[in-house]
């Protein structure tokens, strides 16, 4: 087998997504350092791979009105020699065939598969490993027998230093203490899963306030402006939602101390930067913490304490499974971490 020179890693779905592809680059990098590693995303992932210690390149998806600009990325990827084409679409197969990459590694399960020339027979589906493991698994077909685990896991993730200087800026005029415990809230997500009954995460954060010596942030998108105005339970818990670019959010996440929310890209982000997570998982199997938890030994993952086989989306907001969860459990766990 030639070594690969020029690997590029096409990644295009969303926040947790990306950053638990990040590892593929350090393994990459640790057995063949002399390689090039570029990384393929969209432009709101950015952040994630920019400044990454073990990626040499980024390449941002060309789109118009949301839709693949076939012509124009395909004059971008015509440099490569091996392609990992971890989160497979069709149009995304069909380009780096046509983009003629000599060696297309996706998955071998799609009608489309024939346009790989080296498979990966593993259906994530299933939850038999976590999400981070089955992207490290491609990597068996350059000759890459990397086994990971969440001690020696390696992102590559820091922050930008200009977002950093911002956000203390931000911080310091909202009247918030750097010196005292840092927690971050972030109640939203992005609908792949079922979070955390609204009033479960208020009462867990005005629990929180009332403990001395700390600043609850609550952060979200635009969207979740309201959403998460609602948290505001007394004068430590304030709200950014809509005020920070991923950049600044990544940096935000580095100054705290600990991070709350459902399964959602924020919760990775914090894992990789080595931060305590606390994350609430359905028991379905494509959404459970099996396949979506932080991946961190610094963690408390809370699930429903109800017994249950074969659950869905839907059953589980039927039954609403998620308000099982006690609260003055996850309490119990913060409380203890903040007394450390």
């Amino acid at each position: 087998m030639n070594k690969p020179g020029k690997i590029l890693i096409i990644r295009t779905d969303r926040i947790g997504d990306v950053t638990l592809t990040l590892p593929m680059a350090h393994a990459i990098k640790k057995f063949y350092p002399d390689s090039q590693v570029t990384f393929l995303v969209r432009q709101y992932t950015r952040p994630l791979v920019d400044n990454n210690r073990y990626i040499d390149e980024v390449l941002i998806l060309k789109e118009k009105n949301g839709r693949i600009n076939f012509r124009e990325n395909l004059d971008l990827l015509k440099n490569y020699d091996t392609c990992f084409l971890v989160h497979p679409t069709f149009e995304l197969a069909a380009l780096i065939f046509m983009a003629g990459i000599r060696v297309r590694i996706g998955t071998g399960y799609r009608w489309y598969s024939f346009l790989f020339n080296r498979k990966i027979y593993e259906h994530r589906k299933y939850a038999g490993k976590h999400e981070l493991e089955f992207n490290l698994s491609m990597l068996k077909l350059i000759g890459i027998n990397h086994d990971t685990n969440i001690e020696s896991a390696d992102f590559g993730l820091k922050p930008d230093t200009t977002a950093l200087k911002n956000v203390k800026t931000v911080l310091s005029k909202s009247g918030v203490n750097l010196n005292s415990k840092i927690i971050i809230v972030h109640p939203g997500s992005g609908g792949s899963s079922v979070d955390l009954p609204f009033d479960k995460m208020k009462q867990l954060t005005t629990k929180l306030s009332e403990i001395n010596g700390v600043e609850i942030l609550i952060t979200g998108n635009k969207s979740e402006a309201e959403l998460c105005s609602r948290l505001i339970v007394s004068q430590k818990t304030k709200n950014f939602a809509g005020v920070f670019n991923l950049n600044e959010l990544i940096a935000l996440i580095n100054l705290s101390d600990i991070l709350i929310a459902n399964s959602t890209g924020p919760i990775h982000i914090a894992a990789a930067l080595n931060k305590f997570v606390v994350g609430f998982y359905p028991k379905i199997v494509s959404c459970s913490a099996e396949r979506w938890g932080p991946y961190t030994n610094k963690k408390a993952v809370f699930k429903p304490e109800t017994e249950c086989s074969n659950c869905s989306i839907k059953k589980c907001l039927h039954t609403n499974c998620m308000a099982t969860i006690d609260i003055d459990k996850v309490f119990n766990v913060l409380a203890n971490k903040l007394s450390v």
